[in-house]
């Protein structure tokens, strides 16, 4: 499939997902939010993708929310800020594929992220950036409550304390002050160095065994709502069917000749 605002790749089971509505600095317009869900709709369901990089092409990662687009359904009608909302959904579809996805997501984040830029990169699994790079929730400085996900999804990485800060001064945060928060994991030079560094993860995420990463994203996620019990059980259910994999065999055949083991996702 192709797309109008991103650059996919897929190489040696990494795919790049590169944000290319260059003009508008990938500000989320309704359009460009459908083709997000989609294409992670579509990662999700290919099995030859075991790992993503999620970057953006423009000289800033997402300037957010697309306003002009959203003005011109501001309205004081009821009728109208009902249709609104309606239409809205692949803004919330966007975020909620990304995370879902039973791929591992790492978001690469250059210049500022703002607004629907940073509910993209919460629901990923790893965020790397540069030294340049720009956080902002910016919802609160322009009368709306962020409604993507981010407020449920944000204090589950960086804590509530922190969460709450970024939510009600929409201030600027640098890269280092959010790799103090642990939302981001490392901080890089340039944009160069950041792709290479993600890259490289992604090459070793891809290394593993398909349904072993699969399914312990599925534990990771059900984990954050449920008690340690309930995820321990769901743990040793995914263990029950892994079992039976021809993974888990090449797995053990590739340590007793002492050699990569060659996994197929089976």
């Amino acid at each position: 499939m192709t797309y109008k605002y991103i650059d996919l790749k897929i190489e040696n089971h990494v795919a790049t997902v590169a944000m290319a509505r260059v003009e508008a600095l990938n500000a989320l317009s309704l359009e460009f939010a459908s083709e997000i869900a989609a294409c992670f709709r579509e990662l999700g369901a290919n099995d030859d993708v075991r790992a993503i990089i999620f970057s953006s092409k423009a000289r800033i990662f997402c300037a957010g929310l697309d306003l002009k687009e959203a003005a011109s359904g501001a309205s004081d009608k009821i009728k109208v800020v009902l249709d609104v909302i309606r239409k809205s959904q692949p803004l919330f579809d966007c975020c909620n594929y990304i995370e879902e996805c039973p791929k591992p997501v790492i978001a690469a984040v250059h210049g500022k992220c703002i607004g629907g830029g940073l509910d993209m990169v919460s629901a990923c699994d790893i965020r790397l950036c540069t030294e340049d790079a720009v956080f902002c929730l910016k919802e609160a400085n322009i009368g709306l409550v962020a409604d993507m996900g981010v407020l449920q999804r944000l204090p589950l990485i960086v804590g509530q304390g922190f969460a709450r800060e970024m939510a009600y001064t929409a201030a600027n945060y640098s890269a280092r002050d959010v790799e103090k928060m642990g939302l981001v994991s490392h901080v890089y030079a340039d944009q160069a160095t950041l792709m290479e560094a993600a890259q490289k993860l992604a090459v070793q995420i891809a290394a593993n065994a398909p349904l072993g990463i699969k399914y312990t994203k599925e534990v990771l996620n059900f984990s954050r709502y449920v008690n340690v019990y309930e995820g321990m059980a769901l743990a040793v259910q995914k263990n029950a069917a892994l079992l039976m994999s021809d993974d888990l065999k090449e797995a053990m055949i590739s340590f007793l000749e002492r050699r990569p083991a060659d996994f197929k996702g089976k």
